[in-house]
């Protein structure tokens, strides 16, 4: 059932379709824990297609298809072909490792847009993913750009201060135009066993954006699992988004940033970059950390 609001609640807005713990690969700094041996959750194809419905009438106009490895979850084509009809638009988070032509296909679709993580060198890569998975993937990015599909890279250094920019050049050397830099973010397997905190976020969690998990669990973003503030197994995800825990979620993750509540605290006219004392943003100066988002710093990839 498809829920109309009166007034949407996050018009404009952006939504994580996280829909899978199970990976082709296994690196060691995966957020979310993804990997061979993980699952593809409780939610059912028809639940997913609910949250979309729902979504789109509460104002999300664009959509992230992640996890884990989201062409590995057998129903993601019918769900992408779904939010295409909603006048969503779409990206897709892949590690490109394997993508078959039912995929290349899809990805070549109006509003459908591609995004992946890359680590600079082979031995460099291969050491992150666990597995040979640098060729493979390199290929791939290369065949997306002449196929003439839209693809941003984020090149996921090991230390904020470290550039990048060598894999930056390996990559506009392949035609790749979107090229951003992210380090690795302190949740999941990169968090040492350490529990998660709100210092490792960008601090516009929720703010105009949530997630959704493979279990149905709302989240104010893919990094702040752990800050659950409903499941869509049990209600509405508009009522989800404008409910009392949403709220809460959000003060805690200002608190911990040291922000206020007001949805530019994060912005460009904030105090937030590598030449002020106060950086309550982490790296990025950006006015959003939404990945689905041109320009933003913030990557919800392992």
């Amino acid at each position: 059932m498809t829920v109309i609001m009166e007034t949407p609640i996050i018009s404009g807005g952006f939504l994580w379709m996280d829909l899978t713990r199970k990976c082709q690969l296994d690196c060691g700094h995966c957020h979310n824990g993804s990997g061979p041996t993980g699952t593809h959750g409780t939610m059912t194809v028809e639940e997913w297609v609910r949250v979309l419905s729902e979504a789109a009438s509460a104002g999300v106009r664009h959509v992230q298809f992640t996890g884990g490895e989201v062409t590995m979850h057998p129903d993601a084509p019918t769900l992408i072909e779904y939010a295409r009809g909603l006048g969503l638009r779409v990206e897709v988070y892949s590690n490109m490792v394997h993508l078959t032509e039912r995929w290349w296909t899809l990805l070549q679709r109006e509003g459908v847009s591609l995004a992946t993580s890359y680590y600079g060198t082979e031995d460099a890569h291969n050491g992150v993913t666990g597995r040979n998975s640098y060729a493979r993937s390199r290929t791939n990015i290369d065949r997306a750009v002449k196929a003439g599909i839209p693809i941003r890279v984020s090149v996921i250094v090991p230390e904020p201060t470290h550039t990048g920019e060598r894999a930056r050049e390996q990559l506009k050397a392949l035609g790749v135009t979107n090229v951003r830099v992210d380090h690795v973010r302190p949740f999941g397997r990169a968090a040492g066993g350490k529990a998660p905190c709100a210092d490792g976020l960008c601090g516009r969690c929720g703010d105009g954006r949530a997630s959704v998990g493979p279990d149905g669990e709302v989240s104010p973003c893919v990094f702040s699992t752990w800050l659950g503030v409903g499941n869509v197994k049990d209600g509405s995800l508009a009522a989800i988004l404008d409910g009392p825990a949403m709220a809460q979620a959000n003060a805690t993750i200002r608190r911990g940033r040291g922000l206020g509540m007001s949805r530019n605290s994060c912005g460009p006219q904030s105090p937030c970059g590598p030449d002020t004392e106060q950086k309550p943003c982490g790296p990025q100066t950006d006015d959003e950390c939404s990945p689905g988002f041109p320009g933003s710093e913030c990557t919800p990839r392992n």
